[in-house]
């Protein structure tokens, strides 16, 4: 197994729909191995295809010992919404915001085999198969932000600082983890609108 290179915000494949799956086999299973390394190497709760650069609707995830991956997702979003808790992304790393979400949600999709499966959740696995599923439709969380925790979000990614976090943590994983990290590009220090 590898731990893979996570890209960071302003990567083109973060705002590309991810294209289904139609081949299962060895090399569909590496990858889930690969992204569940990947994940846990640097303490993550969900891990999306494009995150590590490959534009395929398959994502893991790993919340409250509860652990696993989906391909081919589709989600069901219940009508209840749960509390703004915080949501982070290892891909905007260093900002963190309060973000309603469904409290229930029902996923449908197949193991790395090509088996059917079908999956209930609620609370922080349910937040976390949302923004999952997010991110295979090109979308990031902060997209879903509004009101005072999108300006918060938007500001925080318009200072120049933020290249430094950015950079800060693409040097920190590389160096407790020994891998790839660091080859997707950065956010662009230019002055435009929110990404």
């Amino acid at each position: 197994m590898a731990v893979l290179s996570i890209r960071m915000i302003g990567d083109p494949v973060l705002r590309t729909p991810a294209a289904e799956v139609v081949g299962f086999g060895p090399d569909l299973v590496r990858l889930v191995q690969n992204m569940s390394e990947t994940m846990h190497s640097v303490n993550g709760a969900g891990l999306a295809g494009p995150q590590v650069g490959v534009g395929l609707r398959i994502f893991t995830y790993a919340v409250d010992g509860v652990e696993g991956h989906v391909i081919n997702p589709v989600l069901t979003l219940g009508e209840s919404i749960q509390s703004g808790d915080q949501e982070g992304c290892l891909s905007v790393p260093g900002i963190g915001s309060e973000l309603p979400r469904a409290a229930q949600v029902r996923l449908r999709g197949y193991d790395a085999s090509g088996s059917p499966l079908e999956l209930e959740a609620t609370g922080m696995l349910a937040r976390c198969f949302q923004h999952e599923t997010d991110h295979l439709d090109g979308r990031l969380y902060i997209d879903r932000l509004e009101g005072k925790e999108r300006s918060r979000a938007m500001q925080a990614l318009r200072n120049a600082h933020y290249r430094s976090v950015t950079q800060e943590t693409v040097e920190k994983r590389s160096a407790s983890v020994g891998s790839a990290f660091g080859t997707g590009p950065l956010l662009s220090q230019d002055k435009g609108g929110s990404r």
